[in-house]
């Protein structure tokens, strides 16, 4: 069809041309047909497109030259290099693409093995939620969250590594197996945390030996749900949680908020883990700020605290998903970076 389409245009210019005044010459201006086939369409369309208006031309000069023998040269010697340079520019953008697919589908199969399937439940905790990567080509995310049970409890961590691309995405995959083996062996939760710091500073340190600059930190949420004992919370520079509960929605008062994991070394007290308030009831929802970044036409950012008091009254079990719909009717195509939406519920 596309093909068709160019060279029914072609075929009308000459037929007008023939049929127009001395003056007025249509088929030097279809030169420029092969050149837009090379953006949306394949090699092979192009190189049709490109001899059919070689061959244009040359009848056009034939049938009507130009006064000068050297113009009538110089026109057609236009229309066949930038034929060849057409082509060529489409072969290199389809290899371009293929690697881009490559590269994006090698980078969706390692984050779905890194990234556990949602929900989980373990024990009596339930998690839920939606987890989408940045769509842009060049931009692989770094957003990660693991949930696992360990002998001190059931073990949650969201995080959102610094930057984009397989630099932010090795982090995130050093922060993530540092907690699946600190989650284990930590009885305390603010040690986990210290465990992750530790590994990112190792990151970073082999980075920098390898030049791949800069530094990078990672936002995080550790939280612990223990039989018998309050949940616990350590807050590495990350966004706060929200309590859903009884068509009501709050941010929790989270009172400590430490720096984010690889930049531990600056702070001037230890990370603390703190009991959050009973969540027995409700529905803890946390997110990166992919979610709260997100902007709508007019430039706004996704207002998180309305738009969940608005969604306050629908089941736990679905509250993700129409929190990630809510999203996307808001800020439309205009999400730039990754969406990961976490539900916890406690029975």
């Amino acid at each position: 069809m596309l093909v068709a389409g160019l060279i029914g245009l072609t075929l009308l210019a000459v037929l007008l041309g023939a049929f127009a005044d001395e003056e007025w010459r249509h088929v030097p201006f279809l030169v420029f047909l092969p050149a837009f086939t090379a953006g949306i369409g394949t090699v092979r369309q192009t190189s049709i497109a490109a001899a059919w208006v070689v061959l244009a031309e040359s009848a056009a000069l034939l049938h009507r030259p130009l006064p000068a023998v050297s113009a009538n040269v110089a026109m057609l010697s236009f229309s066949v290099v930038l034929s060849a340079l057409s082509i060529v520019g489409c072969g290199i953008r389809i290899r371009q693409q293929q690697e881009i697919n490559r590269l994006r589908s090698v980078s969706a199969a390692l984050q779905r093995q890194m990234l556990r399937p949602l929900p989980v439940r373990l024990r009596d905790v339930t998690v839920d939620g939606v987890y989408e990567p940045v769509e842009e080509d060049s931009m692989v995310g770094g957003d990660i969250y693991e949930v696992v049970e360990s002998p001190f409890g059931v073990r949650l961590l969201i995080a959102d590594v610094q930057g984009k691309g397989l630099p932010a995405l090795g982090a995130a995959f050093a922060v993530l197996m540092a907690f699946r083996e600190a989650a284990q062996r930590e009885r305390e939760l603010a040690d986990v945390a210290v465990a992750l710091d530790e590994a990112v500073a190792r990151y970073n340190a082999y980075a920098k030996q390898q030049e791949r600059a800069p530094e990078r930190f990672v936002t995080a949420l550790l939280l612990c749900f223990a039989e018998g004992r309050a949940a616990e919370l350590v807050n590495c520079g990350h966004i706060p949680p929200y309590h859903v509960r009884a068509g009501r929605a709050e941010p929790l008062p989270v009172r400590e908020t430490g720096l984010p994991l690889g930049l531990g070394a600056l702070a001037d007290e230890p990370r603390v883990a703190e009991p959050l308030p009973s969540t027995a009831e409700g529905t803890l929802v946390l997110c990166t700020d992919g979610v709260t970044e997100a902007r709508g036409p007019d430039g706004t950012f996704y207002p998180l605290h309305s738009r969940l008091r608005a969604l306050a009254a629908t089941p736990a079990d679905g509250l993700a998903a129409a929190l990630d719909q809510d999203l996307h009717g808001f800020a439309g195509d205009r999400l730039r970076d990754d969406v990961a939406l976490l539900t916890v519920h406690t029975d």
